[in-house]
């Protein structure tokens, strides 16, 4: 449905945010990840038409957004990580406001709303301010203004950010609902949601993707060369995380060999596969 070739984007000050971008990506929930500062943010406003690129094109079901792109507009919902509000409006009147001005007819936006609120899970809270909603209420309210017009594509930068468990969950249900039909790009740096959620997932580092493909072929590097250890290795093994369990420090280690001998095998995550690339990037800029 969108493919992006060789996008590239450097900003006044040197910034080169992103570096020869190329992506194919299909219908479903799509996962991009990466550390803060690696070029998401920007990627993601390139896609929603709000910056262009300065090499490079992208297409939309076969056709140049950037030739085009009041066509993208059209078929485009965007859930920025974070986005204001009108203070004295309340949750539907900011609705149908925002459907007004994406063109919908009163007939539309007077069958969409109630639906959107339903699936949302912000009927009860209609003639509430936006405002007044917490985090967990305001992303799933972002969640239904980007819905309003029925577009293909959803892009959402950072939506599960500063959520307390149970509204990432409900935020969780929503976007599994409504992934059948239409492509999804979660862009987040919370590895265990697009592990959870995504069918593909790409890796931004750099500004650079450097893999693209589902989760089982991205960590099958890893199988069988992950270890859980209470205590560091001697060795060269490379330490990719450290964690706490009751208070006592535990450390993932990718191996080829047992690295301590009370090391444990475990199964390989998409979160191992995520440090060992951040802990490559360290490697290459401390050979510089």
């Amino acid at each position: 449905m969108l493919v992006l070739t060789d996008i590239n984007k450097q900003y006044p000050d040197g910034t080169h945010a992103l570096k020869q971008i190329n992506l194919e990506l299909h219908k479903g929930m799509v996962g991009l990840l990466g550390p803060n500062g690696a070029g998401k943010s920007t990627l993601m406003r390139t896609l929603a038409c709000l910056q262009a690129p300065d090499q490079g094109d992208y297409a939309f079901l076969g056709k140049s957004c950037l030739q085009d792109p009041s066509m993208l507009r059209k078929q485009l919902g965007y859930v920025p990580q974070h986005f204001g509000v009108y203070p004295n409006m309340s949750c539907e009147a900011l609705l149908t406001h925002i459907a007004v001005l994406k063109g919908l007819s009163p007939q539309q936006y007077k069958k969409q709303i109630p639906e959107l609120l339903a699936l949302t899970n912000l009927t009860s809270v209609t003639k509430r301010h936006v405002s007044t909603f917490s985090g967990g209420m305001k992303q799933r309210f972002g969640i239904a203004q980007a819905l309003l017009g029925e577009p293909k594509l959803l892009i959402m930068d950072e939506p599960t950010s500063g959520l307390d468990p149970a509204e990432r969950e409900r935020l969780h249900d929503v976007l599994v609902e409504i992934s059948a039909d239409k492509l999804i790009i979660l862009s987040t740096h919370i590895v265990e949601d697009i592990e959870n959620l995504c069918h593909q997932v790409a890796m931004l580092i750099e500004g650079q993707i450097i893999d693209s493909d589902d989760v089982e072929t991205l960590i099958a590097p890893l199988n069988n060369k992950i270890w859980l250890s209470d205590t560091l290795p001697e060795s060269h093994a490379q330490v990719l995380s450290k964690s706490y369990k009751y208070g006592k420090p535990s450390w993932r280690i990718y191996s080829e060999q047992q690295p301590t001998a009370n090391a444990r095998p475990q199964l390989a995550k998409l979160e191992d596969r995520y440090f060992l690339e951040l802990h490559k990037k360290e490697a290459r800029h401390a050979n510089k």
